[in-house]
């Protein structure tokens, strides 16, 4: 699967959650719901997938993205009113930290579903 399908896939899925709940649920009620209808859709993915983080070549932490679709595309959710720029640059250290071409970053909290799409400059 390319890419651009992948992204219109979870994008699809992402729209039936929000149809289905609306806003105002906690981040973890839209990744339970979001991994059924991925699973659905017959994607492959990760939940909470442990990623190491360095520095200088030492281990300085762990983070963890919400999802990793088909090994190649992170999935970081929100469920706030308003995406900031705060939110934007964490999907992009995941992406980057996680070594993926691409991430979407998907707000559950307003009233109308938000997607951001984040490209890896190593990769373009």
């Amino acid at each position: 699967m390319k890419h651009d399908e992948i992204t219109y896939t979870v994008n699809g899925c992402a729209m039936k959650v929000h149809n289905s709940l609306g806003n105002g649920f906690q981040e973890v009620i839209y990744q339970r719901c979001l991994a059924i209808e991925l699973e659905k859709a017959g994607l492959l993915f990760g939940r909470e997938i442990e990623q190491d983080i360095f520095y200088d070549g030492t281990l300085v932490g762990t983070r963890r993205a919400d999802f990793v679709i088909e090994n190649e595309i992170i999935v970081e959710l929100k469920a706030v009113i308003n995406l900031e720029d705060v939110h934007l640059a964490q999907a992009k250290n995941y992406v980057v930290a996680y070594d993926k071409p691409l991430g979407l970053l998907i707000n559950f909290g307003a009233k109308s579903l938000q997607f951001k799409k984040i490209f890896n400059p190593k990769y373009r």
